[in-house]
């Protein structure tokens, strides 16, 4: 009777996919793939986590506010280091995100697969169920993230092969051993994006007493940071606030600058890859040295991060096809074959 009700159901919803990022968060939906690539940021009225705009200052329009916002208005990411922050604030976004791409009668709920960082806690695992089933999920799975970002790169996961993937997204660094569908050796790092980002803010603060906001650090990084040194170094005009005489001022800097500002998050990252590299049985480990490593996330497409990584470690690293989207691709394949997964998978109701 109860496959009956969830045949049903499942004729009048469309399962979802969600890689809850701490920068971005993508939805992907069953036989549709990727419909959705947001902001993680919330706005909303200061001490009532009222979201502004009737409900609809999430995402895009959110972050458009970071750093701009009147007194009154704060600028929310609910997620840190990967996971829920603010639950109730967490609970409006998710519920946005799946609204918006589940246009059916809230009679027929979706099933929600949610993407997870390898190290977070049971109660970690419990906001993020909670929050999802409050936005109106029937069934919540929690997918790890590098499983899915191993399946979304298409690294052959189920086989008695060793592959490995580091992705590295906005607020954690996820890597890990795979083979034979599971994970066999990982690590998860609260070391990523951000804190690169920071790296930048406080070496501008540092070296040249000015003040930038998040949004100029990602763009530098973006513009000229770098994990390896460049073959022809460039330079970048920044705008900020001189900390001395608090009054604007622009200034302006070289990719050398930058990399020195980043080499402190990107060493941590190397160093966790030969962490996990060590725990890897030798069997495996002669499969990583021919497969090599497979970067993910965001994080991936900092210039020559790969050369930086194989310099250290001595075996090829490659980044994958549309590396920020791979966890969420990985969730669709999953959602595609849910039905036979589902027992492997953690399911909601599991999480103590």
């Amino acid at each position: 009777m109860v496959a009956i009700i969830d045949w049903f159901l499942g004729m009048f919803s469309k399962d979802i996919g969600i890689d809850l990022g701490t920068c971005n968060t993508l939805v992907c939906v069953r036989g549709d793939g990727i419909v959705l690539s947001e902001p993680s940021v919330v706005a909303v009225r200061k001490g009532t986590n009222t979201v502004l705009m009737n409900g609809q200052a999430v995402g895009n329009a959110a972050k458009e506010m970071i750093g701009k916002t009147p007194g009154s208005i704060v600028a929310i990411r609910p997620l840190k280091d990967g996971v829920i922050s603010d639950f109730d604030v967490a609970e409006a976004m998710i519920k946005y995100f799946v609204r918006k791409v589940h246009h059916r009668k809230a009679l027929f709920r979706p099933r929600v697969a949610i993407s997870i960082p390898s190290g977070i806690t049971e109660v970690e695992k419990r906001a993020v169920v909670n929050s999802a089933e409050r936005a109106g999920a029937r069934e919540v799975f929690l997918i790890e993230e590098p499983v899915a970002a191993g399946i979304g790169a298409g690294l052959p996961i189920q086989d008695p092969v060793g592959s490995m993937i580091v992705d590295i997204g906005g607020g954690t660094t996820e890597m890990a051993v795979l083979s034979l569908g599971g994970m066999v050796t990982s690590t998860s790092l609260r070391i990523a994006g951000d804190e690169m980002d920071d790296a930048i803010m406080q070496y501008m603060k540092r070296t040249y007493n000015l003040l930038i906001g998040e949004q100029t650090a990602e763009r530098i990084k973006i513009q000229i940071g770098s994990a390896y040194p460049l073959e022809q170094e460039t330079t970048m005009e920044v705008k900020g606030r001189d900390l001395m005489a608090q009054l604007p001022r622009k200034i302006v800097i070289s990719s050398e600058e930058i990399r020195e500002a980043l080499k402190e998050p990107i060493e941590a990252i190397i160093a966790s890859i030969k962490e996990t590299l060590e725990k890897t049985p030798p069997e495996l480990s002669s499969d990583l040295y021919d497969r090599g490593i497979t970067l993910a996330g965001g994080g991936s497409l900092l210039r020559d991060v790969d050369k930086a990584i194989y310099k250290a470690v001595g075996i090829p690293v490659r980044i994958a096809d549309d590396p920020m989207t791979c966890v969420a691709k990985g969730t669709g394949i999953i959602l595609e074959h849910l039905d036979e997964l589902k027992d492997s998978l953690e399911s909601g109701e599991d999480v103590s």
